[in-house]
């Protein structure tokens, strides 16, 4: 990075979120350089994928943690380098990793990377359209009050109320760094209009609602997302999400508020 590097400005009650569309971008220039981006592990998991969209899913999301990462700390895209911890969760490594965190989530039509100071967060994006079960996958996963309140709504708001869930369930339990052995019956959210998200934990979690904070949006019509942030209740917090093409050159960022 040059010696004039001016980092992003991102204050510490702040959380950005950068969003690409991985089957938007055809630019066979862009995908070649994205490539250059990668480690060796992350060129042999992305030839891994079956299909095609899948491989361009990783291809795009991984430059899209690289390039964001690069907006915020003085570190070339192409020179970070990542651990992983029991659960597979990524932490940079080097000076930045204890301090900048990210973590990234993708589905089919979207990508996206929440970035943040000293404090465990996590995102998740899911494609609300995509077929499936839903009422009946809370019958066995979600907490009791949760699946109450989704089947107390009318069918047509089923599937809305689903996503809601599980992107919040999803972004609580990468905050956490744990995944899926976190018990997701063992904790519930709860929704009210014009409120943010609240959440409540069986005491066999061990954690403290207000610890916590949630955002949720819809950054397409087709898209549900959240953010999860280990930040006190009460204390400000603003996410802020934008789309981008990695290297593409869309500075200065135009963020819209979740």
């Amino acid at each position: 990075m040059p010696t004039d590097f001016q980092p992003l400005a991102l204050r510490p009650d702040e959380v950005h979120v950068w969003i690409a569309e991985p089957e938007r971008i055809n630019d066979r220039a862009l995908l070649d350089a994205y490539w250059k981006l990668l480690d060796a592990k992350e060129r042999d998991k992305q030839q891994r994928f079956r299909f095609e969209r899948h491989q361009r899913q990783y291809l795009v999301s991984h430059a899209l943690v690289r390039v964001t990462l690069s907006r915020y700390a003085p570190v070339a895209p192409e020179a970070w380098a990542f651990d992983t911890n029991t659960y597979g969760r990524p932490v940079a490594r080097g000076e930045w990793g204890p301090r900048l965190r990210f973590n990234l989530s993708h589905t089919d039509g979207m990508a996206l990377v929440a970035v943040g100071w000293d404090a465990e967060l996590g995102a998740d994006v899911e494609d609300a359209q995509r077929p499936g079960e839903t009422v009946e996958i809370a019958d066995h996963y979600f907490a009791a009050s949760e699946v109450a309140a989704l089947k107390a709504l009318p069918p047509e708001r089923h599937r809305e109320r689903f996503f809601e869930y599980w992107t919040l369930k999803e972004s609580y339990i990468k905050a956490r760094g744990a995944g899926l052995s976190l018990p997701l019956d063992q904790f519930a959210f709860h929704l009210a209009p014009g409120q943010a998200p609240r959440i409540s934990f069986d005491p066999r979690m061990q954690d403290v609602p207000e610890a916590w904070q949630f955002v949720q949006w819809r950054p397409s019509e087709r898209h549900q997302a959240a953010v999860a942030v280990n930040r006190p209740r009460g204390q400000p917090l603003t996410v802020r999400w934008q789309f981008t093409v990695p290297l593409a050159g869309d500075t200065p960022p135009r963020f819209q508020a979740a």
